[in-house]
C-alpha cells in the first residue's frame, strides 16, 4: 500500500494561516448581529455572553440594535423565571402586574 504525500502549489499560490482567538470563537457561537426572529434560545445566549464576559453590554446593545430597557428585562425575566420565561407568546405570565 503507497501512502499518499499531501501537495502543495508550488509556484505563485500562497498558504494563508489565521489563527482565531478564543474571543472571536466565543462570539462565532453567538446569533448573528443581523438576527430580528428573536426566540428564546437566542435571547438566553446574549444575555449569557454579557453575563459570562463575552460581550459588554454596550457591545450587545450596539451588536443586535437592542435598548439597555430590552437586555435588561431579557436578562430579569431569565434569572427568575429560566429560559421559557423568554417566551414572546407567554410574556404577560411571566411579568410583574401593576394593578392600581
Amino acid at each position: 500500500m503507497t501512502q499518499m504525500q499531501p501537495s502543495f502549489a508550488t509556484s505563485g499560490d500562497q498558504v494563508k494561516i489565521v489563527r482565531m482567538t478564543d474571543r472571536q470563537r466565543e462570539l462565532d457561537k453567538l446569533p448573528s448581529p443581523k438576527t430580528r426572529r428573536w426566540v428564546m434560545r437566542r435571547k438566553a445566549q446574549v444575555v449569557t455572553a454579557v453575563r459570562e464576559g463575552v460581550l459588554s453590554l454596550n457591545e450587545a446593545c450596539e451588536r443586535y440594535c437592542l435598548s439597555e430597557e430590552e437586555f435588561h428585562s431579557w436578562a430579569s425575566l431569565l434569572e427568575h423565571h429560566g429560559v421559557h420565561g423568554l417566551r414572546a407568546t407567554r410574556i404577560q405570565e411571566y411579568r410583574e402586574r401593576t394593578d392600581n
